[in-house]
């Protein structure tokens, strides 16, 4: 297993492969595993590493304990007050979490535990979350005065904006039904169940082809923020280019020979 740390205290990320599987595990659960600057850090260093490796073929996130992530360090963000600092705070957040949209491996979600705030941003960054039948997000900031502005973005991009108004408006929980009902999540399972489901969904994305994957994440987020026609225009070359592909042309051509296609076997 590697390690992201420091030498004087215990990994902020512990770092486990599994062939092309990459579990990435928050490791504060004393804390509810806050994303600090040291967190965060930790965390894009491992997706910079992941993000250039082809042996990776798909990321888990995980967290120790019993939360999932319980957003930014309050403690640490009040302990220097400028507006310069929150400022790089915020942008080294969105970096990170933009980058777990834009790499080109699937990054699921493994909610075992309650998410909130920027912890809830993050479970709704990811390409994929799976969560435990007793997991609870929330965006919480506006209880104590902070509208969760950065989670918003990330939030409305996955839920209706009614519904996400008013998580953010009243900073209410909901539980793992609901936010499965509301799409943030994809499936949620008893938390004995929790690793063998997405270890279900890690294998079928793995006897995919990589670039047909990678093709379509990029495209997928892209096309999301296009008007309809530049979407249809990027989403043409995106197959034309995937077509041209040798694993593209092997599948199409055992679906017309009727067999299984040489990258299954």
């Amino acid at each position: 297993m590697n390690q992201t740390h420091s030498a004087t205290e215990l990994p902020y990320v512990l770092r486990q492969q599994t062939g092309g599987v990459v579990t990435l595990t928050l490791n504060r659960p004393n804390k509810f595993n806050p994303l600090s600057e040291e967190m965060m850090t930790a965390l894009q260093a491992e997706l910079n590493q992941i993000t250039t490796d082809p042996q990776v073929r798909v990321v888990v996130l995980a967290a120790e304990g019993k939360a999932f992530c319980a957003g930014h360090d309050l403690k640490q963000m009040r302990a220097e007050p400028s507006n310069a600092y929150y400022k790089k705070l915020f942008n080294q957040c969105s970096k990170m979490m933009h980058t777990i949209q834009t790499m080109p491996q699937p990054v699921i979600a493994r909610v075992q535990g309650l998410a909130t705030a920027a912890g809830c941003q993050l479970v709704a960054m990811c390409d994929l979350a799976v969560a435990a039948t007793e997991a609870s997000f929330a965006v919480s900031g506006v209880s104590y005065g902070l509208f969760c502005a950065t989670p918003s973005v990330a939030l409305s991009r996955n839920i209706s904006r009614k519904q996400a108004m008013e998580m953010l408006l009243t900073g209410d929980f909901i539980d793992a039904a609901t936010a499965l009902d509301r799409g943030l999540v994809n499936r949620v399972v008893p938390l004995e169940f929790l690793d063998e489901e997405i270890e279900s969904i890690a294998n079928s994305i793995l006897a995919k082809p990589a670039v047909a994957i990678s093709m379509g994440k990029q495209l997928f987020y892209r096309q999301l923020e296009m008007g309809i026609d530049a979407a249809y225009q990027l989403a043409g070359q995106t197959m034309a280019c995937n077509m041209m592909d040798e694993a593209a042309l092997e599948g199409v051509q055992a679906f017309i020979e009727k067999r299984d296609p040489a990258w299954k076997k």
